[in-house]
């Protein structure tokens, strides 16, 4: 299997605490793009002037030429810009980009950074309104504006919804179980102060009593959108001997985008992370028995479910079971989320996927506190991005 050599490290990052109504004095999102930046790069006690590459997503300022604005707006010279549009996987997508420039020897430091809003916007231009209809594309053209739009095949709650119910056709509907997931990461939520629910705890009688958002999907079952923020440093092996921390190694990486909306996926229940979740591992050369921790993308518990399951860390179909078998807490043997999760942490930025990186690498440079996995040397990353369309498996190691 060719791929990474896991010679590029995530050596630094920050990631602002979430807020479910901003506090923070608006700012343009290139100038937070370069707060987090720096603020990340201070983490990894990296000088900016070493930055020679930089990954981005959208920012409010520039549909066009983003890479190339956010440079000028730096005041850097990189060797390596690239752009990346995977909705909730651009976070995961962005490392593993990172990572490859720096192998292929384009780069020596990466920055990698998600500015805060849940989606980026400035206060003297706000962003196109992707949200429009709950749908990527409103345009004249577009495939969901012929196709899903006028139908109401549209946003989140509903696919997401349609999804878990044909999984109850096929393997039943173990309602306790998915909830589960949501008590699981909620109390590792109380175990980190930054967490939007920190010493909120819940239990499986709450979750499956707090209100309908879409059959079966109760609303403590969903994502807690809020504004947050974050940054990661990717860099070289010589770059990552004198960083501050310990290096977290990037040493596999899977990719797989089949679809944008469910009406197209040849089946709801096998997802795309099977794919890139194989080609990780098997790159990085690890077994499933090797993981330390888990970070899932987390929308809803019905896509960590579906994830545990394609990821090969159980038979399809026998996710309910392996939940009500594990314990998902920081202190279990099967520790998933350890940052609280989108469920319970909350979902900033681009759909929060950065911030199942920065859970993965805190864990394993060993700064997650009263949350630490103890021993925790490998993580299995993934991002999400769609209706289980766009899938980014991450393997990360230390040494």
């Amino acid at each position: 299997m060719t791929g990474l050599r896991g010679d590029a490290a995530i050596v630094g990052f920050t990631e602002l605490r979430p807020e479910r109504r901003s506090t923070l004095t608006p700012r343009p999102t290139i100038e937070q793009w370069a707060l987090l930046s720096r603020a990340a790069l201070d983490d990894a006690g990296i000088a900016p002037t070493d930055v020679n590459g930089l990954v981005a997503t959208h920012v409010a300022e520039s549909a066009r030429f983003v890479p190339a604005t956010l440079a000028e707006y730096l005041g850097i010279e990189v060797d390596f810009a690239e752009f990346v549009d995977l909705g909730g996987a651009t976070s995961a997508g962005m490392i593993w980009r990172a990572a490859a420039a720096i192998e292929m020897g384009l780069a020596d430091v990466v920055l990698c950074t998600v500015p805060a809003g849940p989606v980026a916007e400035s206060p003297h231009r706000p962003a196109h309104d992707i949200r429009r209809y709950g749908a990527s594309s409103e345009l004249f053209g577009s495939p969901q504006a012929e196709f899903e739009i006028p139908y109401g095949n549209i946003a989140q709650n509903a696919p997401y919804a349609m999804i878990a119910n044909r999984y109850a056709a096929e393997f039943g509907y173990d309602a306790q179980a998915l909830a589960k997931i949501a008590v699981d990461q909620r109390f590792n939520a109380c175990a980190n102060p930054d967490a939007v629910f920190h010493g909120k705890p819940i239990t499986v009688d709450d979750v499956l009593a707090s209100p309908m958002v879409c059959d079966p999907i109760h609303m403590l079952e969903t994502v807690m959108r809020c504004f947050g923020g974050a940054s990661v440093v990717v860099a070289s092996r010589e770059v990552a001997r004198r960083a501050n921390h310990r290096p977290v190694w990037v040493v596999g990486c899977g990719e797989r985008l089949e679809f944008k909306t469910p009406t197209y996926a040849r089946d709801l229940l096998r997802t795309p992370i099977a794919a890139a979740a194989d080609r990780a591992f098997a790159m990085a050369g690890v077994a499933r028995s090797d993981i330390d921790m888990v970070s899932l993308y987390d929308c809803y518990t019905i896509t960590a479910l579906l994830t545990i399951e394609d990821a090969g860390f159980c038979k399809k179909g026998a996710g309910a079971q392996f939940v009500r078998e594990h314990d998902l807490t920081y202190r279990g043997d099967f520790p998933c989320n350890t940052q609280g999760g989108q469920l319970s942490f909350g979902q900033s930025g681009m759909a929060g996927g950065m911030s199942h990186v920065c859970d993965a690498a805190r864990q394993i440079m060993g700064r997650a506190g009263e949350a630490q996995v103890p021993g925790c040397d490998t993580a299995f990353v993934t991002g999400n991005g769609g209706i289980m369309s766009e899938q980014v498996a991450l393997i990360l190691r230390g040494e």
